[in-house]
């Protein structure tokens, strides 16, 4: 691979998605709601969880905050340039900006690859080991694990990001996406560089993605053999059910990711690639946040707390 100093490209432009006027004015009104939705759903349970003492101090509740924080970072990193693009399809952005979406949306998703297999980590002490539990996931040893997982997510992709930023682009600077995405930019890479730098780079995040989730399905399977064997029927049914909704979103999460690897060759690649993106994106971060809270009596139990705790202050305020 051939680098150089600098750049004679100084923006790229990104198709985004090659639509008629009113289609594309109906995928803004459709993604503006659905990003006010994931913004506000996500705000709430970071809200919830600190105002509320009892759920501050739950360790999976600590994660399940910064991982709403994680899909607040991850959604606006793409999904407003989206809209932009939509609204004024001119689709102009700078080298530097482009490079540092590249960054930031593949750190993030390598964050939230680690924040799933904490969630794992922690399901599985909770229920295989729950003697040793509070004093192996105690509030520092969560905290540090949450450092650990956004360091890690942050640190791994600093590297390529370098590497391509350093090759020399004279033009197409024309990227068929509407995110900044490696395959297309290394395409405009001149001379052309081949298909060695998109190999090392899948094989990167393969490494993370297939490691995580080998991690992830070894912990659940754990813990599905440990309550299968448990006697304690209602115990068992309440934990199958907490579980179910975790599997729900690694499915999610691991099924689209491999949707972006699985595309089929040909002209219809950059299609498939835009819609699985697009899922992973921006659908995948709305649902989350009701999937993990949706059922669950202790998010219900505290937003009771929190009624009643505002209730009792608003007499206070009427007596005095």
């Amino acid at each position: 691979m051939e680098l150089a100093n600098g750049s004679t490209v100084e923006e790229f432009i990104l198709l985004g998605f090659q639509i008629g006027q009113q289609k594309r004015h109906l995928l803004l009104a459709i993604f503006a709601v659905i990003y006010i939705l994931t913004l506000a759903e996500n705000i709430i349970i970071i809200m919830l969880v600190h105002a509320d003492v009892q759920l501050a101090r739950l360790p999976m509740y600590i994660l399940l905050s910064n991982f709403s924080l994680l899909e607040i970072c991850y959604v606006s990193t793409t999904v407003p340039r989206m809209l932009f693009d939509l609204a004024f399809p001119c689709g102009v952005i700078s080298f530097h900006e482009c490079f540092l979406q590249f960054y930031i949306f593949f750190s993030l998703g390598y964050t939230e690859c680690f924040f799933l297999s904490a969630m794992a980590l922690d399901r599985y002490l909770a229920i295989c080991n729950p003697l040793r539990y509070p004093q192996m996931m105690s509030n520092k040893s969560c905290y540090a694990l949450v450092g650990a997982c956004w360091v890690l997510g942050f640190l791994w992709h600093i590297g390529p990001v370098i590497l391509i930023s350093k090759l020399s682009f004279c033009g197409p600077n024309i990227i068929d996406h509407f995110v900044c995405d490696p395959g297309p930019i290394l395409s405009l890479a001149c001379p052309p560089v081949g298909n060695i730098p998109i190999i090392c780079q899948f094989s990167m995040d393969g490494l993370i993605v297939l490691g995580n989730l080998f991690f992830v399905m070894l912990s659940y399977g754990a813990v599905i053999l440990t309550l299968t064997k448990s006697s304690r029927r209602g115990y068992r049914m309440k934990a199958f059910s907490t579980i179910s909704f975790h599997l729900v979103v690694v499915t999610l999460f691991y099924g689209t990711v491999a949707g972006m690897y699985v595309v089929p060759s040909g002209e219809s690649q950059s299609h498939v690639t835009k819609v699985v993106t697009l899922f992973f994106t921006a659908i995948t971060p709305s649902l989350n946040p009701l999937i993990y809270c949706l059922r669950n009596d202790q998010v219900k139990e505290a937003v009771g707390r929190l009624q009643r705790r505002k209730m009792g202050l608003v007499k206070r305020k009427l007596i005095v």
